[in-house]
């Protein structure tokens, strides 16, 4: 009688299989755990240096632009990375000396703005009492000084992680220099440590995986800066205190696409609640809707959709992973290391050789509309026929990616000499 091909020693092929993925899959869930674990331990490096590398992706096109020009590659390193410190040194101190002066004021105005939101949960629709009030502020009182144990030691993890902070800020600013002045070597350093076959495709990937990071640093810049003018020249009109700090706060929030905006526009709003009652909270409501609807609508497809297309739902999901598995700084980092991620394995998945693309822009940069996708992609089409040399951009088509193929050669990659 022949046996079941499907049956090996009584356990169906299908449940072998299943249980041979089963334990590759753990082992797969394990490593990242591990590797989690060991970055969780070195967060004091590990996080100074992925802020630098976002920064350097910001002001490599300088640094690139003053090396053309003839300048030594240290000197050029040094002048973008002192104007830059000069930049954000100066507009720190505008924003903290804007704050200082409006202190007292705004003090005043939020105990009168408590007092009128009190007399409106007293007289209002919700017909809160008098004595309920006064009990909840009790609570809190007592809730403040049954606390203030915890609150000290508080202080002192906080001044830890000042030092900390401080600490990262000195990593972050010599990385960020060596960065700028050696990155194409280190590149090609990491590169020579990979097996031979492997160099040139993971050197390739690397690079246009490297411009899809500068792409979306620009464009999320660019988008967060019209959001804080946006919301900020609102605030102004409306003589709502701090508004160049809120601005400010808008537009660090708008690093985080989607949620970082929305949530700095929550807090002008409160600000605006309490300082100039609920007429100007509700105007400043309208305004933050505008600004995000002129971001989602006009700003996100034409700007961001250009330099990395990613489906809304993939960008929640990596934001909420970011913050779980890292707060804050994993929000902030979780859409561009996502991007650069889906570049590299679209890449590698269509030219496992290490050939460049066809239009030699990075993969994984066409928008996810599929009406917007179908039209572009005809283009293409129309392009290629016109043009049948597959290594020469599409006529009439207009790069994204701005700058040179890798400045290495396949042979160097590969260890020829």
């Amino acid at each position: 009688m022949r046996s079941d091909p499907t049956i090996d020693d009584g356990i169906p092929r299908g449940v072998r299989v299943a249980g041979a993925w089963s334990w590759r899959v753990i082992l797969f869930v394990a490593a990242a755990y591990l590797l989690l674990r060991v970055l969780g331990v070195l967060s004091v490096v590990v996080i100074p240096v992925v802020v630098a590398l976002l920064l350097a992706a910001l002001f490599e096109p300088a640094a690139a632009s003053l090396r053309h020009r003839g300048v030594n590659r240290s000197l050029a390193a040094g002048i973008v990375l002192v104007t830059a410190l000069l930049v954000v040194g100066g507009g720190f101190t505008l924003i903290i000396q804007t704050f200082i002066s409006q202190f007292d004021d705004l003090a005043t105005q939020v105990g009168q703005g408590i007092d009128q939101v009190q007399h409106w949960l007293a007289r209002g629709p919700l017909h809160i009492s008098d004595a309920q009030l006064s009990d909840g502020v009790d609570k809190l009182r007592r809730t403040v000084s049954t606390n203030q144990g915890a609150w000290a030691s508080g202080a002192l993890s906080t001044a830890t992680t000042l030092t900390e902070v401080l600490a990262g800020f000195f990593v972050v600013l010599f990385t960020l220099f060596f960065f700028l002045r050696d990155g194409g070597q280190i590149w090609q350093f990491l590169c020579r440590l990979l097996p031979r076959a492997a160099r040139v495709p993971v050197a390739r990937a690397g690079h246009y995986s490297w411009h899809t990071l500068v792409s979306y640093v620009r464009a999320t810049v660019l988008v967060a800066f019209v959001d804080a003018v946006g919301i900020g020249i609102g605030l102004a009109v409306l003589r709502v205190p701090l508004a160049l700090p809120l601005a400010a706060l808008v537009f660090l929030g708008a690093f985080i696409p989607v949620v970082g905006a929305t949530l700095s526009g929550v807090v002008a709003i409160l600000v605006a609640l309490v300082t100039q009652g609920p007429v100007t909270a509700l105007i400043v409501v309208g305004i933050v809707i505008a600004v995000q609807q002129l971001e989602g609508h006009v700003l996100q497809p034409l700007i961001m959709g250009r330099a990395v297309a990613l489906h809304p739902l993939a960008v929640i999901l990596a934001i909420a992973t970011g913050v779980v598995t890292a707060g804050i700084v994993g929000g902030l980092v979780a859409v561009p290391l996502l991007a650069v991620t889906n570049t590299a394995v679209r890449y590698l998945a269509d030219h496992p050789t290490g050939e460049p693309t066809r239009d030699h822009e990075p993969p994984g940069t066409k928008p996810t509309d599929p009406g917007q996708a179908a039209a572009e992609q005809a283009a293409d089409d129309a392009a290629g026929q016109a043009d049948p040399d597959p290594d020469a951009p599409p006529a009439g088509h207009t790069s994204v990616v701005t700058g040179p193929e890798p400045q290495h050669s396949p042979a160097e990659v590969g260890g020829a000499r």
